[in-house]
């Protein structure tokens, strides 16, 4: 029997990715037992909180966990489930003593640790993944960068592992890692089971599509604030980083390094990500060829277009513009 625990942070959790993981093992433990593969559960699941009770929501949501931290003196597996982003901080503050456990499960038991969504910023609080791969949901990406620098973040990834430890990019998508987890664990017999009665796409493995490019401005460097303004109000246009740098009255090696400094992107990126968000949304609510989206943001070159669209969604145009635009999806 394999015991997991499952936590439960105070105030800003999300519900899903705690019930989630819950529903999941619980399910592995019915087929075991129904299939006649066991007499006993596989997963020995507790809801493991700094405080026995926790209320979410607003109080909207309360959870009675059945073991507090002093209680569990050794687990085989960590689940670190997702906190809502713009809280993310004041989350790693309030729950800061899941830190120290979460280390000691590691390091002295053997444990492993899995991370979910926004999780992972207390997965790397603990210094365990340093130098590392570590995946979480988009829209935390670049906070992530600038607090934990010397992580390998994979902003593209749904399911990272990596020496015992593993990480889920954004949202619902913690749903494949648990499935990852059951066919580790379990075998793809079981996987695939789960991955049937829950509905889960087993092979989906990246979420750029799902990303939506935020502007970066989040900081206090004016010369790079115009540079983005100009970015962005000539999206149409090819924007040269020598000419850019000359309007600027800087030298391109100094405003390649500030712009990087501040953005955690060179400018070109910042270049091809503002880009490649306007064709985006041209593709979800237009009806343009993929040559004329292409034309509108300045590029000329239908093979570099393409790659560099699959390089940041994960999918062609056509793909992308198939799966999301408007008058051709029926929902």
């Amino acid at each position: 029997m394999k015991h997991v625990s499952i936590l439960v942070p105070k105030a800003n959790a999300i519900l899903s990715s705690i019930v989630g993981p819950y529903k999941v093992f619980k399910s592995v433990n019915d087929y075991y037992i129904q299939s006649g593969k066991s007499k006993q559960p596989f997963f020995d699941i507790h809801l493991v909180g700094i405080d026995k009770e926790t209320t979410l929501y607003d109080g909207a949501f309360s959870i009675h966990c059945n073991a507090t931290l002093n209680d569990i003196h050794k687990t085989d597996l960590v689940i670190i489930p997702a906190v809502i982003p713009q809280y993310v901080l004041n989350e790693l503050e309030v729950n800061a003593d899941f830190v120290p456990w979460i280390k000691q499960q590691y390091l002295i038991h053997n444990a492993e640790i899995a991370s979910l969504c926004m999780g992972a910023f207390f997965l790397a609080e603990t210094g365990l993944v340093d130098h590392k791969q570590c995946a979480t949901h988009w829209a935390g990406i670049d906070l992530f960068k600038q607090r934990y620098p010397h992580i390998n973040i994979k902003p593209e990834k749904i399911v990272t592992d990596e020496d015992g430890i593993y990480s889920s990019g954004g949202a619902y998508s913690f749903l494949n890692l648990i499935i990852h987890l059951v066919y580790k664990y379990c075998g793809p017999e079981v996987a695939i089971y789960i991955s049937k009665m829950f509905e889960i796409d087993i092979d989906r493995d990246n979420q750029n599509q799902f990303a939506i490019f935020k502007n970066q401005k989040e900081h206090a460097d004016d010369l790079v604030q115009k540079a983005q303004q100009h970015i962005e109000q000539h999206v149409t246009e090819k924007i040269s980083i020598d000419a850019l740098s000359k309007q600027l009255a800087i030298s391109r090696r100094n405003f390649i390094r500030r712009f990087k400094k501040a953005t955690g992107n060179t400018p070109l990126e910042y270049i091809q990500r503002v880009k490649i968000e306007a064709a985006k949304n041209t593709l979800e609510s237009s009806q343009q060829t993929i040559n004329e989206v292409m034309f509108s943001i300045g590029y000329s070159d239908v093979k570099a277009f393409r790659a560099l669209f699959k390089r940041y969604t994960g999918l062609t145009p056509v793909a992308y513009k198939n799966k999301y635009n408007r008058e051709l999806v029926n929902f």
